[in-house]
């Protein structure tokens, strides 16, 4: 599920809530006719404001500090602070800024729904939904308080309160686009897949998806045969377009000619697919062509369901020099008398839920004490704070360098016996070329696990170890411990 957005405190700078100056030093009353004097501390508050709207945050804190020296716990201050932090990710802190400005002004909507989004960042559940809970019965008219709300409730499972608030948002406003994609991702992970695709085809519409893509004068295709070319877009993140990218042999045989535009560092796996005639990274160099489609559109436009989700086996697969070239590198460096284990343990730090989905290498340290393997790292970048911990786990090093791109990747995989992952593009790109993965993944999941299952129909290979509450990994790694003691035993000389 995405996480909802830091929202930014209410237009209208509250009142100070100073102690009034007394007699000897107040202002002299205003001539009449004349207005009164801005308050010096209101003005403040306005300018830091607009810094902080312009993204000036080292101004607007300077300012906000200023007025705390002049008015202490001033709170509207103290609650813009509180977002400037949570806009730079240390969440933490602006919980506690935003927890004492709600504590001396417990009736602005606004900063009870900024706690309910950090909450979430921080795993605090319970917080969470009694921060949304204030912020919608302060404000019931507020789209994104209820989404807040709804993200929050998903979060302890009760989803159909959370459909309840996101029904509630579109009856406010029917296009309110992040409603539609939260209630997509809702019925996808129900496994409700018709009404699911559709709603979730609101993603592009949201103001995250805004200006991602340039001006396409070609028209939208529906999914029907095309008499011309057709331009399929990688439109989301390195995962997504591994998973979407089995639907592309199949959109090749609805039109005549297809060029697939993607990230470069995928593009050298995806151009091996049959039926892509080129592959480009950049706009300018895309051919002309009739009709465009996001990739993640696919499975809308071809009417997927779970039991006819497109697997004749492995879709993907690496040059066969680079795979030899890395079975070369692991014989010499680890030899062949234990199974190879792959780990990644974090994700891209952009992605909007990486908080949730990836931990220290640390977390995993009760797979190293599993005897018989040797580790091989495809963390890509490596985490500086993680490279000290290495040498606890048997064979592990830093590879990140030579982890050129995902073909790369895919050549080192397919000579390991097994990947252990979060929820990365490493474990789509594991299944996707056939290969063993095991999943740890958050709570709660992305739409695509579904609910409470271990097993994928995305990808046959993948095996999913899930959290019993948000933030909470210790379970599902000693569960994946426990399974790696168990495939040892069963596979005690694998060696790919």
């Amino acid at each position: 599920m995405n996480n909802p957005a830091v929202l930014p405190p209410p237009d209208t700078v509250q009142k100070s809530t100073a102690p009034a100056p007394s007699a000897a030093s107040a202002p002299a009353p205003a001539p009449a006719g004349q207005a009164p004097p801005p308050d010096p501390i209101e003005a403040a508050l306005v300018r830091a404001r607009q810094a902080a709207q312009a993204k000036r945050w080292n101004e607007a804190m300077g300012i906000c500090q200023d007025v705390l020296a002049t008015a202490a716990d001033q709170p509207a201050a103290l609650a813009l602070m509180g977002t400037i932090h949570a806009q730079r990710g240390a969440v933490e802190e602006g919980i506690t800024l935003l927890e004492r400005a709600t504590a001396q002004q417990p009736n602005v909507a606004g900063w009870h729904a900024n706690l309910c989004a950090l909450y979430r960042l921080a795993c605090r559940t319970q917080d969470a939904v009694r921060a949304g809970q204030t912020a919608v019965r302060l404000q019931s008219n507020n789209p994104q308080y209820l989404i807040n709300l709804a993200l929050a409730l998903i979060d302890l499972d009760e989803r159909g309160q959370a459909v309840a608030c996101l029904l509630r948002t579109l009856g406010l406003d029917p296009k309110e686009a992040s409603a539609h994609l939260a209630l997509g991702q809702i019925l996808l992970a129900q496994g409700e897949m018709q009404p699911g695709w559709i709603e979730y085809e609101w993603r592009n519409e949201t103001e995250a998806a805004k200006g991602t893509l340039p001006r396409i004068t070609s028209a939208l295709w529906n999914g029907m045969k095309l008499q011309g070319r057709l331009l399929l877009i990688g439109d989301q993140g390195y995962g997504d377009t591994i998973q979407f990218a089995r639907y592309i042999p199949i959109a090749a045989k609805l039109c005549q000619g297809l060029t697939v535009g993607c990230s470069p560092e995928l593009a050298p796996l995806i151009a091996k697919l049959p039926g892509i005639e080129s592959c480009h990274h950049r706009w300018d160099e895309i051919p002309g062509h009739a009709a465009h489609a996001r990739l993640s559109s696919l499975p809308y436009l071809l009417r997927t369901e779970l039991d006819t989700i497109p697997w004749d086996g492995p879709y993907l697969s690496p040059d066969p020099a680079r795979v030899a070239h890395w079975r070369d590198v692991l014989d010499t460096r680890l030899g062949r008398d234990r199974p190879r284990i792959g780990l990644a343990w974090s994700g891209r730090p952009t992605h909007p839920n990486d908080r949730r989905r990836s931990i220290r290498l640390s977390a995993l340290l009760p797979l190293s004490e599993v005897a018989g393997v040797h580790f091989v790292s495809l963390q890509r970048p490596m985490p500086a704070a993680d490279v000290g911990l290495l040498g606890a786990f048997a064979g592990l090093r830093d590879d990140a360098d030579t982890l050129s791109d995902f073909e790369e990747t895919a050549a080192l995989v397919t000579n390991l016996d097994l990947v252990i992952t979060v929820d990365t593009a490493v474990g789509h790109l594991t299944g996707a070329i056939g290969r063993p993965a095991w999943i740890l993944t958050p709570r709660p999941s992305d739409w695509r696990w579904l609910l409470e299952r271990s097993d994928s129909p995305w990808y046959p290979s993948v095996r999913l170890f899930r959290q019993p509450a948000p933030g909470v990994w210790d379970v599902p790694v000693r569960e994946a411990a426990e399974a790696l003691r168990a495939f040892v035993a069963t596979n005690p000389h694998a060696g790919a």
